[in-house]
């Protein structure tokens, strides 16, 4: 089975990486396992973050690196809170001060249309010059009462018009299959598959 690092430490993110990855005989395992700090997402760019938050965890652990950065873009803030999504409330992080000052700022907006975006750089070493590199986004609008209990992040607040649900009403199958984050991994599953990293 092939080993890759995930440079990450959010469970939600790892739980949803390793659900996709496992059946392709791909054994994930967090940076914590190899006591590799978070590093610094000084970009602000998502694919500059998350190409150092792969090339840091590969060069400190010696395998091949993972990282996402994701976030939610709302159109009325134009695209904020984007790169920003986990610190949008300050330090330390808490989902809910982010969905709090994120409906506040909201709250008297007509136009509440946002999409999830996620980029994924897959690195097979530190100096790595050719990364794979895959994105998807995932679209709907805020609403200002959470609905759901699973995800994470923006999920409860996230509504999807077409289905009549928010991102966490949704099981986690169908979630990994229409988010941000699936359609980013699907691709880069594609990609893998036609090489050996």
């Amino acid at each position: 089975m092939q080993k890759l690092v995930i440079a990450s430490s959010n469970s939600g993110k790892l739980r949803e990486i390793r659900h996709l990855l496992e059946p392709l005989g791909i054994e994930v395992l967090p940076q914590s396992a190899f006591n590799v700090p978070e590093a610094e997402e000084p970009y602000c760019t998502f694919v500059e973050n998350a190409l150092a938050k792969a090339r840091h965890a590969s060069k400190l652990c010696g395998w091949p690196a993972l990282a996402d950065d994701s976030g939610i873009c709302v159109d009325a803030l134009n695209g904020g809170p984007g790169i920003y999504s986990a610190r949008y409330a300050g330090e330390p992080r808490s989902d809910e001060r982010n969905n709090q000052k994120l409906v506040e700022v909201l709250r008297d907006q007509p136009d509440r249309k946002a999409h999830y975006y996620c980029i994924i750089t897959l690195v097979r070493h530190a100096d790595d010059p050719q990364p794979i590199i895959a994105d998807g986004a995932w679209h709907g609008e805020i609403i200002l009462e959470p609905r759901g209990k699973g995800g994470f992040g923006y999920d409860p607040y996230f509504f999807l018009p077409g289905l009549g649900k928010t991102a966490a009403e949704l099981p986690m199958e169908q979630k990994n299959r229409i988010s941000h984050r699936g359609k980013a991994l699907a691709r880069l599953v594609e990609s893998i598959k036609e090489e050996t990293f």
